[in-house]
């Protein structure tokens, strides 16, 4: 891609417009943008030197940012009354998606780009992991902070490029990658797409523009080299054992079985997750022996099944925000901990997943032993009359549920008989738990 000299991000404290804005900068151009709010990402954007502005107008945005020249990204998470969008939007400026500039920066490249509605992030922080183990040309782009790295842009190079292929508003169908993974084609963004039959319509557009390997979970509907955990694929793990900090196992390719690997990430679908990277990197004729043998020193990323410890009680902070990315969590606590009364503070993401998956949430959670549901996190919706978190509640089995502040975290954790906490959600939750990580030294441990 030929770099403009000036880009202006809106919405840039998000994760995947924070990794690019960094990635043109370090390219050498002007980068600046605009965000509701202050965080951890935005403070690291200006320690870096990119300007971020917090006030949605016209005086704010940095004089050389409103010359003719200036190309401006935009998330699709903006809302449309944005004054700095309907600005450059209508005085003539080049207005992108971010979908479209990571299209255009990946051309030229050799693509590594995973999709599906669960699994992207870690599957693409365990592929970038591998990559830099066997110092590989590369440059990732990620949807988290890889915790090996404190960062969700990883930059070794250009050879090879690692994308997240988000399937939200189509964003995916901007990329022609080299090797495509498919991890997963669950119900999601139903505001978007309306059925389920027209998220795999979209998922098979995407599989269409795959130049040289796709590689998709057995059993989804799309044809592909195939990858499973303990069945017969292309790609398989077999000889699965638990291991204290995650798993061993032997892994089958088309031609070849390594034993004995070591995996460094409990539950299963992140193990699944380690498969599908594995696949990618033999589907490319890289070498797999020192590669495979990185997989015993992933450190995971944040948010991604993170355990520690605060006031005695075992925490496992991770992202889940859909019905079975709530499984996934509870089924990979339950194996670990077997014996430990388990609760859940749960903030809900979208008052549309709220209302289309009501019934699966209620389901998932009640798994707990202990439920506690804070309001639910907005991000880009205005709400929707009669859906709520005390909706979710009603419809849960276990009488041990309540709604609470997030704000109250720590006082929940402290008065509960349960001595592990899951606090799940893809909201603000997470800034609550930094702020307990700092507070009880989690870092310094």
């Amino acid at each position: 891609m030929k770099i403009s000299n000036r880009f202006y991000f809106i919405g840039i404290g998000g994760i995947g417009m924070s990794s690019l804005a960094k990635y043109l900068f370090d390219n050498g151009s002007y980068v600046s943008g605009y965000d509701k709010t202050k965080g951890s990402i935005t403070d690291k954007l200006n320690d870096k030197g990119i300007q971020v502005i917090f006030k949605d107008s016209i005086e704010a945005i940095p004089e050389k940012f409103k010359l003719k020249g200036t190309k401006v990204i935009y998330t699709p998470a903006i809302p449309n009354d944005n004054i700095q969008l309907n600005y450059f939007m209508n005085n003539g400026f080049e207005v992108r998606k971010r979908s479209h500039l990571l299209g255009e920066i990946t051309k030229g490249s050799k693509v590594f780009a995973v999709a599906g509605t669960h699994g992207k992030t870690t599957t693409s922080t365990i592929l970038s992991h591998m990559c830099n183990s066997i110092k590989l040309n590369f440059t990732a782009f990620l949807g988290g902070i890889a915790n090996g790295f404190n960062s969700n842009l990883i930059s070794n190079g250009n050879e090879f490029l690692i994308v997240e292929a988000d399937e939200y508003d189509r964003s995916f169908l901007e990329l022609n990658p080299t090797i495509s993974c498919i991890t997963s084609m669950d119900s999601d963004h139903l505001d978007i797409y309306k059925n389920k039959s027209n998220l795999v319509k979209a998922f098979k557009e995407f599989s269409k523009r795959t130049k040289k390997h796709l590689l998709v979970a057995k059993g989804l509907p799309i044809k592909g080299n195939t990858f499973s955990l303990n069945q017969k694929a292309d790609y398989y793990a077999s000889n699965i054992v638990e291991q204290k900090s995650g798993y061993k196992f032997d892994f089958h390719t088309p031609s070849k079985i390594y034993k004995n690997i070591k995996f460094n990430l409990i539950g299963l679908h992140n193990l699944s997750n380690a498969i599908a990277a594995s696949a990618m990197i033999d589907l490319a004729e890289i070498p797999l022996n020192d590669a495979l043998n990185s997989l015993k020193y992933f450190k995971g990323l944040k948010r991604r099944i993170e355990i520690f410890e605060i006031v005695g009680k075992i925490i496992v902070d991770d992202y889940a925000h859909h019905p079975i990315e709530i499984d996934s969590v509870f089924n990979a606590i339950k194996e670990r901990y077997s014996n430990k009364r388990k609760a859940v503070i749960f903030q809900p993401h979208l008052y549309s997943r709220t209302r289309d998956f009501l019934n699966e949430f209620a389901d998932s959670l009640s798994q707990f032993d202990e439920i506690y549901l804070t309001e639910i996190y907005p991000a880009r919706e205005n709400p929707i009359s009669g859906i709520n978190s005390k909706k979710i509640i009603d419809n849960i089995s276990n009488p041990s549920k309540k709604i609470v502040f997030k704000n109250d975290i720590e006082n929940i954790i402290k008065g509960s008989k349960a001595n592990l906490f899951a606090i799940l959600g893809a909201g603000d939750i997470g800034d609550e738990i930094e702020k307990l990580k700092i507070k009880y030294k989690v870092y310094e441990n």
